[in-house]
């Protein structure tokens, strides 16, 4: 299974959202490819601090950012149960590469109109990639979500109006996530009970079931 997480906006959570998912799989036991597809490489650096810190290897973590990607990726995907792509922003070849190599694509989205403006540009690729890919599935993902907000109570009514599905599991607004970036580990392993932890395990329940 080949999950991405691609935005053409940048700064919407890609890599918090692609290291998170992948150590909840990894933690449940699954083995786990992360493919960091950005030339920005910021998966590769949070690996490269995890191990500074001291903190276990869950998976594995590789450079990827070519326009070969679809070619290179599903002969990867054969090793593990699971490769998560850290996709590009703004680079519209590496970002065809990647959804035609993928089974899944997540769209992490924030709550804010210029969020859901940009979609567009994002959505119109996977109709074009469904061309040759009929089977992918792809979906929203409501990120950063700062409760008790009205955008964050109109971003799922915004888009429900766009023609992909957007997932009923939202990660929030939350110091650990950065925390957590800042020392290469996962909200998990800061807050075991903590609610960003309870909101990875959701979303990585739900992005399972889709993609079965």
């Amino acid at each position: 299974m080949i999950i991405s997480l691609l935005n053409q906006k940048g700064g919407v959570g890609k890599t918090t959202l692609a290291t998170h998912l992948s150590g909840q799989l990894a933690s449940q036991g699954a083995s786990v490819l992360l493919i960091d597809a950005d030339p920005q490489g910021s998966s590769l650096d949070w690996s490269q601090r995890r191990i500074q810190s001291g903190f276990e290897r869950l998976f594995t973590v590789i450079g990827l950012a070519r326009e070969t990607l679809h070619q290179e990726a599903p002969a990867m995907a054969r090793g593990v149960d699971h490769v998560i792509i850290d996709g590009p922003p703004r680079v519209a070849a590496l970002a065809r590469s990647a959804l035609l190599a993928s089974d899944l694509v997540l769209i992490p989205v924030q709550p804010s109109p210029y969020d859901i403006w940009a979609s567009a540009e994002m959505v119109a690729l996977i109709q074009e990639a469904r061309i040759f890919k009929p089977a992918m599935q792809a979906a929203f993902v409501i990120n950063r979500r700062v409760s008790h907000t009205v955008i964050g109570r109109e971003v799922r009514q915004a888009l429900s109006e766009q023609p992909l599905p957007a997932l009923a599991a939202e990660v929030r607004q939350r110091i650990v996530f950065a925390d957590s970036v800042a020392a290469g580990a996962l909200a998990s392993e800061m807050e075991p009970e903590g609610r960003a932890a309870e909101e990875i395990r959701l979303l990585a329940a739900e992005m399972l079931w889709r993609s079965s």
